[in-house]
């Protein structure tokens, strides 16, 4: 008896191991609506090019607005669990800040800016900076 309860916990116990990461959480684009911005990410393969600036290379992301060109790059991402710890760079390299990017229970997510500069747009000529905690939905 004690060998056959043995050998289910040892097969749980091993099919529980070999069960995959959901590889989706942080891959596609999500958007705010309220500023107009995105981010295209995939933080599993790092391979994303940013579109006219191929010369930074593959990285895991980026953060883009609708209304103009510049772009954050993503150089860094790590996951653990819900939450991806980000190192992000402007397109200029003059300022850079670390970040997370926690996937919400409700399918959202939620960028929280910590270390560093902080995130801007170019609004009417003017740079306007990005909240510290900024919701996002997936598209």
């Amino acid at each position: 008896m004690k060998r056959k309860i043995l050998a289910t916990l040892l097969c749980l116990i091993s099919i529980s191991s070999m069960a995959q990461t959901d590889s989706t959480l942080f891959k596609g684009e999500i958007t705010n609506k309220e500023y107009d911005v995105y981010m295209n990410i995939d933080f599993y393969h790092k391979n994303l090019k940013v579109p006219g600036q191929e010369l930074f290379g593959e990285m895991p992301g980026y953060f883009g607005d609708r209304r103009d060109s510049r772009k954050w790059l993503i150089t860094d991402a790590d996951i653990e669990g819900k939450t991806a710890h980000l190192s992000i760079i402007n397109d200029y390299g003059s300022e850079d800040l670390t970040a997370d990017l926690i996937a919400l229970p409700d399918g959202s997510y939620e960028l929280q800016q910590k270390d560093g500069s902080n995130l801007k747009i170019a609004r009417n000529r003017k740079w306007v900076k990005i909240p510290k905690n900024l919701k996002f939905t997936k598209q």
